[in-house]
């Protein structure tokens, strides 16, 4: 229990832990209707379409996190805007967007005295550097996350099965749909200190999609999907502690391995559970 005891011992190590739990509880949470929707692309784009906001905090001083719910608000109209006001396909209005923002964000971030440095704990996190002050952000937008949830759970299970029907029940599935997407730019606000934009994707997708893999209830796959990352958190500082590598990128690494090792032991279980036909005479 040493190397336990030991790498949690110094105070930026239990900041790097409260803060990436933190960040697991929103993502897993958004992350769930994410990929019960299919929207992991426009996920993927939001976590990109930060960047500017981040870019610009960082050039002009002010809190990254203003910045970067600013920028993801400013992403999801305009995906929004240009679905809707155009003949072009919502994936290819994500793809240009994904593609804009990002390169705005850099060429923002290569004013900066210190370019290869920003630019790195922008897109990569820094989850040893994140401070009282951050997690105090953090969890703010976290509790916003968690009581949204609560109150929409309704209009987004019904967005989720049958757009329709929550039409029908007077559930207004446009204002579902722009909630979730306010939502999913408050969790990647929550988690892009200790992650980092790129990485972030990791803890949105990996830990709900290996959720879906055993359990079937929305609620069960949220709290599993928490389990799973506060797993992939714990066990990715670890190695990052005791072997020196990138903290938010193990971190995002093992949550995606473990879908790859739970699908791998499913798909062995159930070929087991297959009757042995007997060989052709």
């Amino acid at each position: 229990m040493d190397w336990l005891i030991e790498a949690f011992e110094p105070s930026f190590m239990q900041r790097a832990l409260i803060g990436s739990l933190i960040a697991v509880v929103a993502t897993s949470l958004v992350g769930t209707w994410v990929v019960l929707r299919g929207l992991a692309f426009l996920g993927d784009a939001l976590a990109h379409g930060v960047i500017p906001g981040i870019a610009l905090a960082v050039l002009w001083s002010f809190n990254p996190l203003i910045g970067a719910f600013v920028a993801a608000i400013v992403m999801s109209g305009l995906v929004s805007m240009v679905s809707n006001r155009s003949t072009v396909r919502e994936d290819t209005a994500i793809g240009l967007l994904f593609v804009g923002m990002l390169s705005l964000g850099i060429v923002i971030v290569s004013r900066a005295g210190s370019f290869s440095t920003e630019v790195t704990a922008l897109l990569f996190g820094d989850v040893l550097g994140v401070t009282t002050e951050d997690i105090r952000s953090q969890a703010i937008a976290a509790a916003i996350v968690v009581i949204a949830t609560l109150v929409l759970y309704r209009p987004f299970l019904a967005l989720t099965f049958n757009r329709d029907k929550a039409q029908t029940l007077g559930m207004r599935p446009q204002l579902a749909q722009t909630a979730l997407l306010v939502l999913l730019a408050l969790s990647i606000v929550a988690s892009f200190q200790a992650i980092g934009t790129l990485l972030i994707f990791g803890l949105l997708i990996g830990p709900p999609a290996t959720a879906l893999l055993i359990a079937r209830r929305v609620p069960v796959i949220m709290v599993t999907s928490m389990l799973l990352g506060a797993v992939a958190v714990v066990s990715g500082l670890l190695v990052s502690y005791h072997h020196g590598t990138a903290g938010g990128a193990t971190i995002a690494g093992i949550s995606v391995t473990q879908f790859f090792l739970l699908l791998a032991v499913r798909e062995a279980a159930e070929a087991l559970k297959r009757p042995i036909r007997p060989a052709a005479t």
